[in-house]
């Protein structure tokens, strides 16, 4: 026997709505309430009692006591849903704030004014969304109309939605500012500062490795330099003439194809069949509008939570893919810039997380899925929409063949994405690349110093000789190679002037790093 459904799902049933985005929450009838989480969903059961009226407003009402939000829902009930559905419920609960709301969604998703006169003056305000349950406008703008103050974070043209969950089941939300102030306490500033620049390289090469171009050593040195020299200070990196700016730092002056797009775009690959489609972003028509809705979201935001930003800003940007070239370092570059630009890391400081996705199978692997869980249920849905027909050149000069026919219906998917698992997965790849990477970095910069100083302790040299013998010593398992006997003869040849301490300097520089493998600090 099928579940009696409730709240949301029992909207989308009675209006026939599909979904390129699942709604997360499937609340049902049931003996006795509970709830069950299961792939990355929840089951909400509930007994008789809470059943709602089975109609728009009492399903309405019941997701938003109960069911988490979904932006591309809304979007499609209520440009499905008769007005006067809305207005009748607004008349006779005038003061009623779940009433309100719905009033309120209904015109800021479609720009149509209900035919009901507003909300008496003396009512209270109440907000949009739950501001402690979502990332949410940090001042909202009042809507006198219907007493609502509109916390979403974004506009009707583009609106990411991430769900936070309440304040005290956030322990998944890492604080990279204490994270980084760990780092410095055990390591001092002055030792983070110098493992900046090598960190930051690091970064820009493993960007490149995830899109298979890590053997671009120019590029990989421009990318790393734009890194250092404007994240964290930038005022609006996504203004159309600053990001030029940016793309040109990233891509040189002599790309090809620089600024907005003006023509489509799709991620795929060749195969023997042909062209295999893994995602269609948004048509250039309407990717001005969206990227300005996007910088008016990340201005809305300021002062939340900087790691889900970043994950908004950064995965809503690549989705949107406004560029013909560089999205994709762009997307990871965001992600340093507003962690700088929120003080979470100082502006020199450098979270590569582009080390942790590709230092591993794993790593990529995730990151795939990471934008899969937007990219993937949206082109299945839209598997039928697309295909290739006669070549066409557009305003920018490309040359394309590739056609998307639902524009029109894709729009409420592409304004409204759910971003909170995105959210999710940069806070772990933070947790890790800090706890780690940075750690990791840190320590071995450390020991170097360590080793240095101990081998200095018996013959004074350069730093590049010592660090030459460190090396040498570690990757040869402490046994002295030729290469380095014939480098250094003065020390490691048996006629060498400080031949008769190389022993102690082996033995040494052995002891510091013999405690870096016991976890010695």
């Amino acid at each position: 026997m099928p579940d009696t459904l409730l709240g949301f799902r029992r909207l989308a049933e009675i209006y026939g709505i599909q979904l390129a985005q699942p709604l997360f929450t499937r609340s049902r009838l049931g003996p006795v309430r509970q709830r069950e989480a299961t792939d990355g969903q929840e089951i909400r059961t509930w007994p008789a009692r809470y059943q709602p009226a089975d109609s728009f407003r009492g399903h309405f009402e019941f997701g938003l006591k109960y069911e988490r939000l979904s932006l591309e829902f809304f979007s499609r009930l209520f440009h499905r849903i008769e007005p006067e559905d809305v207005a009748a419920w607004v008349r006779d609960e005038p003061t009623g704030s779940y009433a309100r709301r719905a009033a309120f969604f209904y015109e800021w998703f479609t720009g149509r004014q209900l035919a009901v006169p507003d909300t008496a003056p003396n009512v209270g305000y109440v907000n949009a969304i739950d501001a402690g349950q979502y990332l949410v406008a940090q001042r909202p703008e009042r809507v006198r109309r219907w007493r609502v103050n509109d916390n979403l974070p974004g506009s009707r043209d583009f609106c990411p939605m991430v769900f936070l969950g309440p304040q005290e089941q956030r322990d998944w939300l890492y604080d990279v500012a204490a994270g980084v102030q760990t780092l410095d306490d055990t390591y001092g500033p002055e030792l983070l500062l110098r493992s900046a620049a090598w960190l930051t390289f690091k970064e820009s090469r493993a960007s490149f490795a995830i899109e298979h171009e890590a053997d671009q050593q120019d590029r990989v040195k421009r990318f790393a330099m734009a890194i250092a020299h404007y994240s964290g200070r930038m005022d609006d990196p996504m203004a159309p003439e600053q990001l030029l700016v940016l793309q040109r730092a990233v891509l040189g002056d002599a790309s090809l194809r620089a600024g907005i797009r003006q023509s489509p775009v799709f991620v795929g690959e060749r195969g023997f069949a042909g062209e295999i489609v893994h995602y269609i972003a948004p048509p250039a028509q309407l990717v001005v509008d969206m990227l300005d809705a996007l910088r008016r979201f990340e201005a809305r935001t300021r002062g939340a939570s900087p790691v889900a930003r970043a994950a908004a800003v950064s995965f809503a940007f690549i989705y949107l893919h406004p560029l013909a070239d560089g999205n994709g370092r762009i997307h990871r570059f965001l992600i340093h810039h507003l962690l700088a630009a929120d003080k979470v890391v100082p502006a020199n400081i450098i979270v590569p997380v582009s080390a942790t996705i590709a230092g591993s199978a794993k790593g990529r692997a995730n990151y795939d899925l990471a934008l899969q869980a937007f990219s993937r249920p949206f082109t299945q849905m839209y598997a039928d929409a697309y295909r290739f027909g006669r070549k066409s050149v557009c305003p920018d000069g490309v040359e394309t063949n590739f056609e998307f026919l639902q524009t029109q219906d894709a729009q409420h998917a592409w304004r409204y994405p759910d971003l909170a698992g995105q959210a999710r997965y940069l806070s772990g790849v933070l947790r890790q690349t800090v706890e780690q990477e940075m750690a990791q970095e840190a320590l071995a910069l450390r020991r170097n110093d360590q080793a240095r100083a101990a081998i200095k302790d018996f013959v004074e040299m350069p730093d590049a000789d010592a660090d030459r013998i460190i090396r040498s010593l570690k990757e040869g398992g402490w046994q002295v190679s030729n290469k380095l006997r014939k480098g250094l003869p003065q020390i490691f040849a048996e006629d060498g002037a400080f031949y008769p301490r190389h022993a102690q300097i082996i033995a040494a520089v052995q002891a510091v790093f013999a405690s870096d493998e016991s976890g010695a600090n």
